[in-house]
């Protein structure tokens, strides 16, 4: 009895095969991380303790309307964002662009929203006059600059009306953070999504893995 004979696979249409594939898997994750989520690492120390350098975060971007945006070299050649499940409210700590440069990404949390009046009373703050509960902030230095001091708002600042559209950015670390107090309220148009949980720690000085730290929500 014969041997059937097996289908000639031509070395073109392997490598047709191939780099369709490769094609797939690449846009499956460039759609899921433009998206779906991203994966954003934490670069400085105005977010401790809550985040630390050498934080490995997951954002969800779906969550205030995702974004398609496609640029090269600094120019916006298309633009998209769908629409929000919700919009920021204050507690949240979402990754944004810097307004003063939007090529670098921040992470600070949300404390307050268009129409609200934040104030801060040495070192305190307040939002529509009541003193906000915040047990994740630290302050590292004793000292209080008390108001009046031009360019140094960072214990005394305000009352401040938050603009409609706009959110007020503070890092947990308030005494070593670039937040709203000093390059003003954030447009929800700059929003890029919310930290959602930790997936890997390194710490920096250390050389080691924290693992107490990964695979941890975010709040």
């Amino acid at each position: 009895m014969a041997n059937p004979r097996r289908p000639t696979v031509r070395r073109g249409e392997s490598l047709q095969d191939w780099i369709k594939t490769l094609v797939l898997v690449l846009a499956v994750v460039i759609t899921f991380r433009g998206v779906v989520a991203q994966a954003y690492q934490i670069p400085t120390g105005s977010m401790e303790r809550t985040l630390l350098v050498g934080d490995y975060l997951y954002i969800n971007k779906m969550l205030y309307g995702s974004e398609i945006d496609i640029g090269f070299n600094g120019h916006r050649y298309f633009y998209h964002r769908f629409p929000a499940f919700r919009h920021p409210k204050p507690g949240d700590i979402i990754v944004f662009r810097y307004p003063v440069n939007p090529r670098q990404d921040f992470i600070k949390r949300c404390v307050a929203v268009g129409g609200q009046t934040v104030e801060i009373r040495n070192k305190a703050l307040y939002v529509d006059g009541k003193r906000q509960i915040e047990p994740y902030v630290t302050h590292g230095d004793p000292t209080t600059i008390p108001p009046g001091f031009t360019g140094w708002q960072r214990d005394n600042f305000g009352p401040y009306r938050v603009p409609a559209g706009h959110l007020f950015m503070m890092g947990d670390n308030r005494d070593n953070s670039q937040d709203s107090r000093f390059w003003g309220p954030l447009p929800e148009g700059m929003v890029k999504g919310k930290a959602m949980f930790s997936y890997f720690s390194w710490d920096t000085e250390g050389h080691m893995v924290r693992f107490n730290r990964m695979f941890r929500g975010i709040s």
